[in-house]
């Protein structure tokens, strides 16, 4: 068993959902198994079903100015920021499929997203970061110490259509935090977020590059899968094409 892997470099957002929504359709049919694509994208704000819009705090105007775009979309959650320096992933799975703890005819969603935490938090730990899950509130976390309180380095909201995943997950690698003060992130508003270039103690930092491989292979570990790369889509659909 294995899981595909497509690295897709930074492009717009409304790109990246027109990729997902091509991968979904071919995962549904069954012409494709189990991929995930990791990819970055320019500033952009997403909503998810349960978003406030309250929970944007910069004018619109200042977002025009900054050629901000926002997006309204399907995935859980609240609103979130993507842009330079963080890696985007969207596994697209089966959950009806040979999966981890599947009790029953497919993995319950929440599972899903516990076992993508579980692969972002060893993906910190790979770049000497300690990270956690805290209960009720989804994504991963620092650790707290002394008066600091956790920090939110990742996080996640998924979709699941037909027992296909999409969307995923944030993990914030190199990114420029002060983004992050045109929203409310995910809706909380008692903690902050960070990045593994701040809380990393390697020297240089972690780069986008190597977070991505880290979580490439943690993604294999924790999903008991070998991940296959791929150039492109249409090699992966050629691929699949020339084995059925």
């Amino acid at each position: 068993m294995h899981i595909h892997l497509l690295q897709l470099g930074r492009i717009s957002y409304a790109e990246g959902l027109r990729l997902q929504a091509e991968v979904v359709a071919a995962r549904k049919t069954g012409v494709i198994g189990d991929t995930l694509l990791l990819l970055e994208h320019p500033p952009v704000l997403t909503l998810g079903r349960n978003a406030s819009r309250a929970n944007i705090l910069a004018s619109d105007e200042l977002l025009a100015q900054r050629g901000v775009d926002i997006h309204e979309i399907n995935r859980g959650g609240d609103v979130t920021y993507h842009g330079p320096g963080q890696l985007v992933g969207y596994p697209i799975f089966d959950l009806r499929g040979d999966l981890p703890g599947k009790r029953g005819p497919h993995l319950g969603p929440v599972d899903f997203v516990r076992l993508m935490e579980e692969a972002l938090i060893l993906t910190c730990k790979d770049f000497g970061v300690p990270a956690q899950r805290i209960c009720k509130l989804t994504g991963v976390w620092t650790l707290a110490g002394g008066s600091v309180r956790e920090k939110k380095i990742a996080a996640i909201g998924v979709h699941v259509s037909q027992a296909v995943t999409s969307h995923g997950f944030a993990l914030n690698v190199s990114t420029d935090l002060r983004d992050f003060d045109w929203i409310v992130p995910c809706g909380i508003t008692d903690r902050t977020v960070t990045s593994l270039e701040l809380e990393s103690p390697q020297a240089p930092p972690p780069t986008l590059e190597q977070a991505a491989n880290s979580v490439s292979a943690n993604f294999g570990r924790v999903f008991q899968r070998q991940m296959l790369a791929a150039e492109s889509l249409d090699e992966l659909l050629a691929v699949h094409h020339s084995t059925r």
